[in-house]
Parts: C-alpha cells; sequence; structure tokens
C-alpha cells in the first residue's frame, strides 16, 4: 500500500519545512523599521513596499521589525498600519504581524464576542491545531483580553458541541506516536456500539476516543472501523450526529487523515459563488504560510483541478490580491505536472472508497395509513370546478411513495373513468406541471421522458444523456429502454446514434446496454485493467479512448474502484486528472461522470444539483431530473454530501436560488417537500 507521507497527514507539523515564507536572508530589522516607516510617511503610502517587505520576512523577524519601529520612531507599527491601510488589505497585513498565538487568540475572541457566533472559525482552528499551538493560543489569549479562553467558550455554545470544544481546548492529544493494536481494535467497537450499533447516539464516547487518541492510533482506528461497520467514519458521523458538533467530528475526521486537505477545502469554499470568505481565506494564508501551504496548494490541486494560485487570483483584486498570492508563492497549474505527495492521497481516497458500503437512505417513503381511494378523490376535489387546490395536490402526491402514485393513478380511472395524468396537465402548468407529473410516472417511464427531451428539439442534452446513463443500473437501463420503446415507438440506441457522433456515441451505446458487470473487484483483473490504463495513456487520442471505455464502460463498480486505485500505484497519477487533462469535450465528460459515480455517486448528484442552481437562471430540467429520480434512492445521502462540500443545505439553496420568476411558490415548496428537511 502507498502511505500518504507525513507532510500531509495527521495533527503533527510538517517532517520537514512545507511553508512558503521562510527567514530573509541578510535581515535587518531597523533597516526594514525605516522603509515602513517612509512607506507609510507624508501624502498616501507606497503599499508595493509595504506588502513586498512584509510578505517576504518571517513571522519571528517581524516580530524584530515590530520592536526595531518603536525603537527608532516611539511609535506602535501595528497602529501606524491600522490607520494607513484599509479594507482586506489591512486585515491581512495587520494580521500577519501578530504571531501565531495571538492571531489564533484574536480569531477565536472575534469568533466568540459580538452578535452571533462564528462556529466555521472556532471549528477550524480547534480542530487543525497540535498541543502546543493550542497551549500558546490559551496564554495569549488570557494576555490579550484578561479572561480564560476555556470560560468564553463555554459561555458562547452549548450541548456536545461545547464539550467537544472544551476537550480540545486543553491541548492534551496524545501525540506520542506509539500504537496499541488491542487499544485500536477496542477503539473501533466501541465507536461502533456508541452509534451504528444501538438506537440513539453515545457522542461521549465519540468525545473521548476522537479528542483524545494521537493522529497515527485514529487513523488505524478508522481502518479497523470501516471493516467492522462497513462504511467509513465520516458516514457514520454524517448520520449519527448532527448541527455543530457532526461539522466538528468531521473536522476532527478531516485533520486526522490529511490536515493540508481539510485547509485546501476550507480555502476552496471561502472562494467558491459570489463573494469571498475572506476572514476565513486570511486566517488560513496566514496561518499555513510558514507550516504547510506547499502541501496544502498540492492538495488543492488535486481536489479541484485548478491551483490555489489562479482561484486567489480570479476571485480578489487589488494589493490584497498581491498580497495573498506572495503568500501562495507559485502557480501550480503552470508545471503541468501531478504532485507524487498529491498522487499518495488519491491512492488513499480510493482505497477509503473501495472499503466503505454507504447505507443509502431516501428521503420519501411509503406513506402509512394509506388510502388509494381517498387519495383520487382528493386529488379530483383538488382540481374540480373554479380553481385548484395545489397545496392538496402537492400533500398528495409529494408524500407518497412512487408504488403508491401508480396505485393512485389507476383507482381514479377506475372510480372515476378519468386519466389522472391529463387533468394533471390541464390543470398545472410551468416547473409545477412538470415536477408532479415526473413524480407520477414510474421511474422508467420518467428516465425513459428525460432522455428523449435530452434528445429532441434544436441542440442535445449531453450532459443528461451522461448522468442517467452513468448512473442508473443495469435494471433500470433494461426498463427505461422497453418503456422508451413503448412510448416513442423507437429503440433508444437508434436515437441517440442519430442524435450523437464519434467516440461519445460509441460511449452512451455500450451503456445503453445495461450489460455492465455486476459484483465484487477481482484483484487480479484489476491490477491487470490498471496496467492497460496506464499504457493507453502513451497512446494515441483514439486508442487511449477505446481502451478507457473497455473498461470503465463494462467493469462493475466496486471493480472500477480498485482499478482506479491500482492506477495510482502505476502512474503515481489520479485518473479523475488524467481525464481532465488528456480527453475534451462530451468524451472527458462521460468518463468524468463514470468516475466520480464510482467514487461517491452521492457527492456527484451533489455537484450536479449546485451547477443547476448556482449563478443567474436555475437549469430546472435538471433539478426535477435529480430531485424526482432520487427521492427513494438516495436523496438523504445527497443532501450530506451537498451541505459538506457547499457549506450550505440543500434546503436553505433550494428556498434561495429557485426565488426568481416561475420557479417559486407551489414548485418550490414541492421541491422542499421532496428534499425532506434542513440540514
Amino acid at each position: 500500500m502507498v502511505d500518504c507521507p507525513p507532510a500531509l497527514i495527521g495533527l503533527t507539523q510538517p517532517s520537514e519545512f512545507r511553508g512558503t515564507v521562510t527567514d530573509a536572508p541578510d535581515f535587518d530589522p531597523s533597516a526594514d523599521a525605516e522603509n515602513l516607516y517612509n512607506a507609510m510617511k507624508g501624502f498616501g503610502d507606497d503599499k508595493d513596499a509595504i506588502l513586498d517587505l512584509v510578505t517576504s520576512r518571517s513571522n519571528a523577524q517581524r516580530q524584530e521589525i515590530i520592536a526595531a519601529y518603536k525603537s527608532s520612531f516611539g511609535k506602535d507599527l501595528i497602529d501606524d498600519l491600522k490607520y494607513e491601510l484599509t479594507g482586506n488589505f489591512e486585515r491581512l497585513i495587520v494580521s500577519l504581524m501578530r504571531t501565531p498565538a495571538y492571531h489564533d487568540a484574536k480569531e477565536i475572541h472575534d469568533a466568540i464576542k459580538g452578535a452571533g457566533t462564528n462556529e466555521k472559525c472556532l471549528i477550524e482552528v480547534l480542530a487543525s491545531r497540535t498541543n502546543q499551538q493550542i497551549r500558546d493560543m490559551v496564554a495569549a489569549y488570557k494576555d490579550s483580553y484578561g479572561s480564560d479562553i476555556e470560560e468564553d467558550v463555554i459561555g458562547d455554545t452549548s450541548g456536545h458541541f461545547k464539550k467537544m470544544l472544551i476537550v480540545l481546548l486543553q491541548g492534551t492529544r496524545d501525540e506520542s506516536g506509539v500504537v496499541d493494536a488491542d487499544l485500536v481494535e477496542q477503539d473501533a467497537q466501541d465507536l461502533f456500539a456508541a452509534g451504528e450499533e444501538q438506537w440513539g447516539t453515545d457522542e461521549a464516547k465519540f468525545i473521548m476516543i476522537l479528542g483524545n487518541r494521537s493522529g497515527t492510533h485514529l487513523r488505524m482506528v478508522f481502518d479497523e472501523y470501516e471493516k467492522i461497520a462497513e462504511k467509513s467514519i465520516e458516514d457514520s458521523i454524517k448520520s449519527e450526529l448532527s448541527g455543530d458538533f457532526e461539522r466538528l467530528m468531521l473536522a476532527v475526521v478531516q485533520c486526522i487523515r490529511s490536515v493540508s486537505m481539510f485547509f485546501a477545502m476550507r480555502l476552496y469554499k471561502s472562494m467558491k459563488g459570489l463573494g469571498t470568505a475572506d476572514n476565513t481565506l486570511i486566517r488560513i494564508m496566514i496561518s499555513r504560510s510558514e507550516l504547510d501551504i506547499l502541501d496544502i496548494r498540492e492538495c488543492f490541486r488535486l481536489r479541484y483541478e485548478k491551483s490555489l494560485y489562479n482561484m486567489i487570483k480570479d476571485d480578489t483584486s487589488g494589493d490584497y490580491k498581491r498580497t495573498l498570492l506572495n503568500l501562495c508563492g507559485g502557480d501550480d497549474d503552470l508545471a503541468g505536472e501531478f504532485f507524487p505527495e498529491a498522487a499518495q492521497i488519491a491512492y488513499k481516497m480510493w482505497e477509503l472508497s473501495a472499503m466503505t458500503k454507504v447505507q443509502l437512505r431516501p428521503t420519501i417513503r411509503p406513506a402509512a395509513n394509506y388510502d388509494p381511494s381517498a387519495d383520487a378523490q382528493a386529488l379530483r376535489k383538488a382540481m374540480k370546478g373554479f380553481g385548484t387546490d395545489e397545496d392538496a395536490i402537492i400533500d398528495i402526491v409529494a408524500q407518497r411513495s412512487n408504488a403508491q402514485r401508480q396505485e393512485i393513478r389507476q383507482t381514479f380511472k377506475s372510480l372515476l373513468g378519468r386519466d389522472l395524468m391529463k387533468d394533471l396537465k390541464s390543470e398545472l402548468s410551468k416547473n409545477l406541471e412538470r415536477l408532479i407529473i415526473g413524480l407520477m410516472l414510474t421511474p422508467a417511464e420518467f428516465d425513459a421522458k428525460m432522455m428523449r427531451k435530452a434528445i429532441e428539439g434544436a441542440g442535445t442534452d449531453e450532459h443528461a444523456l451522461i448522468e442517467i446513463l452513468v448512473t442508473r443500473s443495469n435494471e433500470e437501463i433494461l426498463a427505461m429502454n422497453a418503456a422508451y420503446k413503448n412510448a416513442y415507438k423507437k429503440s433508444l440506441e437508434e436515437d441517440i446514434e442519430s442524435d450523437t457522433s464519434g467516440h461519445f456515441c460509441r460511449i452512451l451505446v455500450s451503456l445503453v446496454q445495461g450489460a455492465r458487470e455486476e459484483g465484487p473487484a477481482d484483484v487480479e483483473r484489476a491490477n491487470a485493467d490498471s496496467q492497460e490504463l496506464a499504457d493507453a495513456c502513451n497512446a494515441d487520442s483514439d486508442d487511449m479512448v477505446m481502451k478507457f471505455m473497455s473498461i470503465l464502460c463494462t467493469r462493475s463498480f466496486p471493480h472500477l474502484r480498485r482499478v482506479f486505485q491500482e492506477f495510482v500505484r502505476y502512474t503515481n497519477k489520479d485518473i479523475e486528472l488524467i481525464i481532465k487533462k488528456e480527453m475534451s469535450g462530451d468524451v472527458k465528460n462521460a468518463f468524468y461522470a463514470i468516475v466520480r459515480s464510482v467514487k461517491n455517486q452521492p457527492s456527484y448528484f451533489a455537484d450536479r444539483l449546485y451547477k443547476a442552481m448556482k449563478g443567474l437562471g436555475t437549469d430546472d430540467r435538471a433539478l426535477i431530473r435529480i430531485m424526482v429520480s432520487r427521492t427513494e434512492i438516495d436523496l438523504f445521502n445527497i443532501r450530506k454530501e451537498f451541505k459538506e462540500t457547499q457549506d450550505v443545505s440543500l434546503h436553505e439553496f433550494i428556498q434561495v436560488e429557485t426565488m426568481v420568476g416561475d420557479t417559486s411558490g407551489d414548485y418550490r415548496k414541492t421541491l422542499l417537500v421532496l428534499c425532506g428537511g434542513e440540514d
């Protein structure tokens, strides 16, 4: 097995220097103090001189400059910087002048004082710091604010969230590196017994183990836990815990696995979408610039296929941007190669994916005390006479299982001699009509209709074709083919062939056969497949695509997880990045969707939902397609992945993003019922 290097894992200091800011050679604090004084003297200020000097000195050297400034000019350097600079640039420069301990102390103080509590800041700082960093911060807090940090946290938080924060504030996590194999097995069993094995959750057991054991020990516990529970510790935390406590425990696990990946994810969330979480961006760039920002850069590029440098460049401006880019230290996209360390993290990710057995959870279940005759009569009443009672229709249709809806359709015709689908179409309109009708179709009928909509008319919705064919089981694809033939008197395969071309057409035709292998991974064959994929990377583009298609479109998902894991061993590269770099257009999108679905299908759908709603306008067809098709399969899992990756609940995102024009009112209400609740 390829192990993640010490620099990239656990709550320990990097084994080697992985920062971008170092001690400046030939350092003269008095000369630097004078240069800063001159840069701020007179009318205006020389911001370039300030940012270039401050970002090219280590924190220890900056402390010497502060002392020299006061000795030379009788003034406080930080006060002068605050006076001369403004906005995010001022916050960034001033924060760089504080020691790490005093900077962390100020972040915690700002998070718990004033209106509201910044729980995300508390979680990030306390989950990621070493014992020594926490002890230094506690002392700095007492010195700066004259109060005890523990008492202030207790006064501003509650419940199990508060208890775990207090445990972390002790700074007493075992850092010996010594592992007791018997204790590893016992802790894994205790965690399982505290959560998955019983009704309710023993939160105290989670707090005790995750708050005190060493990183090395816990990584072994997590591996052992997956063998016992057949799911990752992260998935168990998501299903057993909730709210800020859930987010804190997930952050602790993420930091135990890879503190660099944790910060890469935090940085991405701080800059994605509209607006920037500047406080988070500033805090991380400062706190990691002399520790492990190089590792964070590698993890960022691995996960998001974009360099941290370029994301900062696109998301910020002016002197603030220049300062952040100096701290970042370089553009990894220019190298054009993959980092070996990042590829090793990818190997571990695929190993985790292969070991984890995800328990899929729906948001819609069969209704209790269900009476199809009563429902049919109620629907007729809602559509009879002047006006339509949309609330009554939504309450019935959105809260019955698909099998129950089919009974209602049949009963409606038997009792009333009318076609329920036709009545609904005549009474409803626009997106509400599309959503309700989609719910009333069988899954096979609905998929067939979505495929037809993606193919017919001007232009082809390639993303819809990919999404459906990649994520459906063999049985679902075969049922869809039959429903398509019945509805449109043509074979789906023929329509795909007439509407697409080239390698993309061949990929879709392969998938629409519904003949993907099923069953577990064959280790020997997985090694051979991964070697073939690795060799294909050196072939011409046509041969590469055909080889990828022959494996990615036919092997079972469990087998492909093992193939992609071994691919990292052979190439020191991740299959996702190879596809992104070497392929293009719809072929790239199809293979990428397969890989994402193999790794974590709920995460793939969460990403598709985000893209359907973000920005100006909503892709309602995609939104309806996913919400309808996943409600009785895994929409609860998708919700959890959405919250983790987007830092906002799917429920809240639907409320905010579907407020424009036709995407409001009853349509939004139905979507929220299907969503099943707030996370």
